[in-house]
């Protein structure tokens, strides 16, 4: 059995620690390698060997740290078929869907490789007599991203590249049921010419956690996981003055109005709530037909879509692979049973659909549920899996109610043939991201990514701008060269820039 290490000072270092993750092949259910759970004091090796290469990675200057995220870029566009096949292995979903995870990783890499001009400062000349104002905006040190198992590739690189670009060095703690392309990232990082150093890869668990946020030397922390944990994070990582952005859980909504094309929301519709299983934080798990009408025609398109998708591994021609683990397939499962016993009617059941010849495969069927009220727990809660629910609504507010009160505000989405339907409800609705006709409004590299309420922890997104402010701390320098006597008299008030 391959047991994994960590990537750390530049290389694959074996763990020492007796305590080990099974990483499973949720096609077949079997396990197909281990991985090594790092101790507190292996975790504080690999932040020593980032803060040691910290200093001299700061003073590289911009345009040099700019060609290294252009030569990662070439490396994992190369190696992308592999990347995509090994994520595929360990987490479930599908080969197109794993290319996709690294793509849009790929996308922010790409970003970062504008970083000359993203972490330009201000300046103004003749703020005061002689005097001059100008800002800088400076790396932080040895920062972390603690991951999660659903975007092993796209996640991790959200986070190190806009942090590496900008002059930090990083620590990556992801999850230990797929850590298999992180630690491959790391490897390419190294290729593409940043020290030793610069990226290290730590597995592990709560023990690794806890030492992250608790280590003065980590001076940033972004975490993307379930919200409890996400308040967690943040409430410890702040309490040991480290910035901080974690970003939890998710309940998105699309809403349809009846003058919506109905066979397209519902195309759009199921890609959105079943792709990768439901196992993404941008999923929409609630659709909300505005009008008994509405909702019928909507079904009717839907019922057909749901029941021809294909179900199978993940290497296959098919439309869902397997959930992640067997013990999540059962989480998910619990909640349609709970949802039934709330009075949820089930339109389409996927719970006992499997795969012949993978019956231990962690393979779930999509399954539709209709009549869903608000008071139900089903509803409240995120259920991650190939679940979508049914939430009638009467008025165009109503529909913006249900979104703007629930507990998550990651994403939301309208599908209108109404130009102002929707500007009133981008305008009103309670929630992060929106998308128009767009049912996973995940925002492009430039722009950034966040959402509200128990959705996210902190006041700084994710890429785009926000993610290189958060990366970076201002420095501001008011300077003047000219003196005379005059104004060398000693003040006793405020300066002004008289």
């Amino acid at each position: 059995m391959e047991t994994l290490g960590h990537f750390v000072g530049g290389k694959q270092v074996e763990g020492r620690s007796n305590r080990t993750h099974d990483i499973y092949d949720p096609v077949r259910g079997t396990v197909r390698r281990q991985v090594s759970l790092a101790t507190a004091e292996e975790v504080r090796e690999a932040i020593g060997r980032a803060q040691d290469a910290f200093p001299a990675w700061a003073a590289v200057n911009p345009q040099r740290r700019a060609r290294v995220m252009f030569e990662f870029k070439r490396l994992v566009e190369k190696d992308k078929d592999r990347l995509a096949k090994l994520l595929s292995e360990e987490h479930g979903k599908t080969v197109p869907d794993a290319m996709g995870d690294v793509q849009r990783g790929l996308e922010v890499i790409e970003f970062s490789c504008g970083i000359p001009h993203l972490q330009k400062g201000e300046y103004t000349e003749g703020a005061g007599p002689d005097i001059d104002v100008y800002s800088m905006r400076q790396p932080l040190g040895v920062c972390a991203g603690i991951t999660p198992f659903n975007f092993p590739a796209m996640i991790p690189m959200w986070m190190f590249g806009p942090a590496i670009a900008a002059g930090n060095t990083f620590i990556n703690k992801p999850s230990e049921r797929d850590p298999s392309v992180p630690l491959r990232l790391a490897e390419l990082m190294m290729e593409a010419g940043a020290p030793e150093g610069v990226l290290n890869v730590v597995n592990g668990d709560k023990e690794a956690v806890d030492t992250i946020l608790e280590d003065p030397r980590v001076k940033a922390v972004s975490f993307v996981g379930s919200s409890d944990i996400a308040q967690y994070i943040y409430a410890t990582g702040t309490a040991h003055n480290k910035r901080v952005q974690a970003f939890g859980g998710a309940k998105n909504h699309m809403v349809v109005l009846p003058d919506a094309d109905m066979e397209n929301a519902a195309s759009q519709l199921v890609g959105s709530a079943y792709g990768s299983a439901g196992e993404r934080c941008m999923a929409t798990p609630v659709v909300v037909p505005v009008g008994d009408g509405t909702a019928e025609r909507l079904i009717e398109a839907l019922k057909p879509k749901i029941e021809a998708l294909r179900i199978g591994p993940s290497d296959q021609d098919v439309d869902i692979g397997p959930l992640v683990t067997k013990e999540h397939k059962e989480r998910v499962r619990g909640w349609i049973d709970r949802a039934v016993e709330e009075g949820q009617e089930v339109l389409v059941d996927g719970r006992d659909q499997g795969v012949e010849g993978y019956e231990d495969g962690f393979f779930m069927g999509a399954t539709l549920l209709d009549k869903v009220k608000p008071e139900h727990e089903s509803y409240k809660q995120e259920i991650f899996g190939p679940v979508l629910q049914i939430v009638r609504a009467d008025t165009l507010e109503e529909a913006i109610r249900l979104p703007s009160e629930h507990q998550y505000g990651n994403g939301v989405a309208i599908f209108t043939a109404s130009g102002s339907a929707a500007r009133k409800f981008a305008q009103e609705v309670e929630v992060g991201m929106v998308g128009v006709n767009v049912p996973i409004p995940v925002p492009v590299a430039y722009h950034s990514f966040g959402g509200w309420k128990r959705s996210g922890f902190g006041d700084t997104n994710q890429h785009g701008p926000e993610g290189v402010r958060f990366w970076t701390k201002v420095k501001t320098v008011t300077q003047r060269w000219d003196w005379d006597e005059e104004l060398g008299a000693s003040e006793f008030v405020i300066p002004t820039m008289k």
